[in-house]
C-alpha cells in the first residue's frame, strides 16, 4: 500500500539540492537506491532522473519517522521533506553531485512499495540483455541508459534548433501509405474497409518528401519513424528513427555544407566537442581501393594495396586462379604484428572465411629480419622482397594477402583491417573522424534477378558527365549520391533526385520496370512531376546510430527507450502476439495451417 502525496509538492529535483539551500526546507521525491542503518541514524540514497541525494533520518528526533524509514527497501518510491544541511568533513562524497550536503528528514511518505527487482539498478549490472529488456522500465533507471535517453533528447532539440534557423519547415508525413518495397520488405497493415488491401508502413518518407518539394515547401525536415522488415544487427531495428530532410534548388556542395554545420552544432551542444569543418571527401572508388569499404574507418591505417601485377604469372594456384577469373590479389600491412602466434594468425584466416574468402596468405617479416611464410616456396626471395617493399613492410610487420573476386577481396580485407584495429585497440570512441563518400555507382548487377538494381533508389540522379553512359554502359554511371560516415559507420546518406521525366523513364527501364509497372507503383509521384518539379535533393541521418556513436554505446538498443531484440520481438510486451478471432474476421484474414512435413 502507498501513502498519498496530498499536501506535499516537490520543490526540487534530487541533484538540484545544493549548498546554497543549507538551512532551507525542501521536498524531494524519487526511488530508494540504497538504505544504510547505523543504529540511531538511517541514511537513504534517494534517486530521480537527475541523480542521488542523501536523506538522513534521526531516531532521537522522531522515533515514528525512524520506524517508517526502517521499513524502506530498494526501489520504494518516497516523498521526503526536510532541511538541507552540510555534511561533516569526513562524510563528504566527491563522487556524488550532491556529496557536500544531505537532507535531514522531518517527514517521509512511502508513496509506493517495490518487490525486489530482478537486477540491481546500477551500471555494473551483469544481467543478460533479454532480462534487462523484459524489465526495461527498471533498466531505464540505470544511470548509463538514462544518460543515453537524455542525450537523445538533447540531440533532437539541437537538430530542430539548427534546421529551424536554416528556414526548414517541420512537416509530418503519413505512417500508413502505399506499399512500394525497394530493397527491404515492408511491414503491412490490413484495411478493414477495403478487404484484401493493405497499407505499407514507410521504410522512409522518400516519396512524400519529394512531393513536398513539388508542393513548393522548399525545405522540409522531420524526425521520422521508419519501418523495415529485415534481419537485425547491432545497429538495426525493425522500427527506427531518421532525421530526414529535403531541399529544393540545391546542389551537392550546399547540402554537404548545411549538414556539416548541423553536425558541428549537435556535437557542440550535446558533447561540448568542437568538430572541424569541412569534412574529408572521398569517392566510392577510392574508398574501395584504399579501404575495401564504402564506409571506411580513417582512425587507423592498414590500407589495402593491389599486388596483382607483382604476382601475375605465378604458379601459386590461389593467386593464379583469382587473376585468371578477373579478380585481384590485395594485401594489408599489419604493422608490428609479426609477434602474433600461429594460433592468432589462423584465427584471422578463419575470420576472412566468414566474408566468403577461401583463405588468407601471409608473410611474417620478423623483427630479426627473417621471412616466414607458407607461400615463400612459390616465389623467389627477390619477389618476396619486392612484395614487402611495395607494402612498405619493416621488420616486425605482418603482411596479410587475399586473392579472389574483387568484391570478396574488398569485403574480407576491409573487415579484417577493422578486426585488427579492434584487437590492437587502435581506436577511441571519442575520436570523431567524419568523411563524405561521393560518386557511388548508380546501378549494380543483380545476378539472381539477372538485371540492374538501383544502389540507392530509382529516383537518384546520375552525374551530368555520365548521362551518355546510360545508353552505352549503365554499370559505369556514377550517381549524385553521398553518404556521411563516422568511424566506419554510415551515419546518413542521400542524393540529388531525378527531376527530368526522360531520365526517370530511362532509369525505370534500366532496372527492368515497365512504364505500366512504374505507374502502378509510383504513379502518384510521376503524375505530380507533370506539374512543375524543382531540382531537389536530400539526406537522412539515422538518429539511433548517431546517438549510439555519440554515447560510445555498442548497440542502438542502448539509446532507444523500448527496443526490439534480434527476432524483432519485444520481451517487455510480448509483441508480436496473436489477436482475437473477431479482429481477424473483421479484416477478412484467414490463416491456412501448414502440413507438418511442409
Amino acid at each position: 500500500m502507498g501513502e498519498s502525496m496530498t499536501g506535499l509538492k516537490r520543490s526540487h529535483m534530487c541533484c538540484n539540492v545544493n549548498e546554497t539551500l543549507v538551512g532551507e526546507s525542501v521536498t524531494v521525491m524519487g526511488w530508494v537506491q540504497r538504505r544504510r542503518d547505523l543504529g540511531q541514524l538511517i541514511f537513504i540514497a534517494l534517486r530521480d532522473r537527475t541523480g542521488l541525494v542523501q536523506v538522513v533520518v534521526d531516531q532521537t528526533a522522531d522515533s515514528d519517522l525512524f520506524a517508517k524509514a526502517e521499513s524502506v527497501r530498494s526501489e520504494y518510491v518516497l516523498a521526503v521533506k526536510g532541511k538541507v544541511a552540510l555534511r561533516t568533513e569526513g562524510n563528504i562524497n566527491p563522487n556524488m553531485k550532491t556529496g557536500k550536503i544531505e537532507i535531514i528528514a522531518d517527514e517521509l511518505r512511502v508513496l509506493s512499495e517495490s518487490e525486489t527487482p530482478p537486477f540491481q539498478v546500477e551500471d555494473s549490472v551483469s544481467a543478460k540483455d533479454d532480462l534487462r529488456l523484459k524489465y526495461r522500465y527498471i533498466d531505464l533507471r540505470r544511470p548509463s541508459i538514462l544518460k543515453n535517453i537524455i542525450m537523445r533528447h538533447n540531440v533532437v532539440q539541437s537538430v530542430r534548433s539548427f534546421l529551424n534557423g536554416e528556414n526548414f519547415l517541420e512537416i509530418e508525413t503519413p505512417i500508413m501509405g502505399k506499399s512500394t518495397p525497394e530493397g527491404a520488405r515492408d511491414y503491412l497493415v490490413p484495411s478493414r474497409v477495403y478487404p484484401g488491401t493493405f497499407y505499407g508502413l514507410p521504410q522512409s518518407p522518400q516519396l512524400y518528401k519529394q512531393l513536398l518539394m513539388v508542393s513548393g515547401m522548399d525545405r522540409y525536415y522531420q524526425i521520422a519513424k521508419c519501418f523495415r522488415d529485415e534481419d537485425l544487427r547491432a545497429d538495426r531495428q525493425p522500427e527506427f528513427t531518421q532525421i530526414d530532410m529535403e531541399l529544393s534548388f540545391i546542389d551537392i556542395d550546399e547540402i554537404i555544407d548545411i549538414n556539416e554545420r548541423l553536425i558541428q552544432k549537435v556535437w557542440k551542444d550535446t558533447l561540448g566537442v568542437d568538430i572541424p569543418v569541412p569534412f574529408k571527401r572521398m569517392t566510392y572508388a577510392e574508398g574501395m581501393e584504399r579501404f575495401g569499404s564504402d564506409k571506411p574507418d580513417l582512425r587507423f591505417g592498414m590500407e589495402l594495396k593491389n599486388i596483382s601485377e607483382l604476382v601475375r604469372g605465378t604458379e601459386f594456384v590461389v593467386f593464379k586462379s583469382a587473376l585468371d577469373m578477373g579478380g585481384s590479389v590485395r594485401a594489408i600491412n599489419a604493422n608490428g604484428c609479426s609477434k602474433f602466434p600461429r594460433k592468432q594468425i589462423d584465427s584471422l584466416v578463419e575470420f576472412v572465411k566468414t566474408y566468403q574468402a577461401k583463405g588468407l596468405a601471409w608473410i611474417n617479416y620478423t623483427e630479426s629480419g627473417e621471412i616466414k611464410s607458407p607461400i615463400a616456396k612459390f616465389f623467389t626471395d627477390e619477389k618476396i622482397k619486392e612484395i614487402l617493399d611495395f607494402m612498405e613492410a619493416k621488420p616486425g610487420d605482418l603482411v596479410l594477402i587475399c586473392a579472389d573476386k574483387d568484391k570478396v577481396v574488398f569485403d574480407a580485407l576491409g573487415a579484417l583491417r577493422c578486426e585488427l584495429a579492434k584487437r590492437l585497440e587502435l581506436t577511441r570512441s571519442d575520436d570523431y573522424n567524419f568523411l563524405w563518400i561521393t560518386e557511388f555507382p548508380m546501378l549494380e548487377w543483380d545476378e539472381e534477378e539477372n538485371r540492374y538494381v538501383a544502389v540507392h533508389h530509382p529516383f537518384t540522379a546520375p552525374m551530368d558527365e555520365d548521362l551518355e553512359l546510360l545508353d552505352t554502359d549503365p554499370g559505369k554511371v556514377r550517381a549524385k549520391a553521398y553518404d556521411i560516415v563516422l568511424n566506419g559507420v554510415e551515419l546518413g546518406g542521400g542524393s540529388i533526385r531525378i527531376h527530368r521525366n526522360d531520365i526517370q523513364k530511362k532509369m525505370f527501364s534500366l532496372i527492368g520496370l515497365s512504364e505500366e509497372s512504374a505507374q502502378e507503383r509510383f504513379g502518384f509521384l510521376l503524375d505530380a512531376f507533370k506539374y512543375g518539379v524543382p531540382p531537389h535533393g536530400g539526406l537522412a541521418f539515422g538518429l539511433d546510430r548517431m546517438v549510439m556513436l555519440m554515447a560510445g554505446a555498442t548497440s542502438i538498443r542502448d539509446v532507444m527507450a523500448f527496443p526490439k531484440v534480434k527476432d524483432a520481438s519485444c520481451p517487455l510486451t510480448g509483441a508480436p502476439d496473436v489477436v482475437d478471432e473477431i479482429q481477424l474476421h473483421e479484416l477478412a484474414i484467414m490463416f491456412e495451417e501448414k502440413e507438418e512435413n511442409e
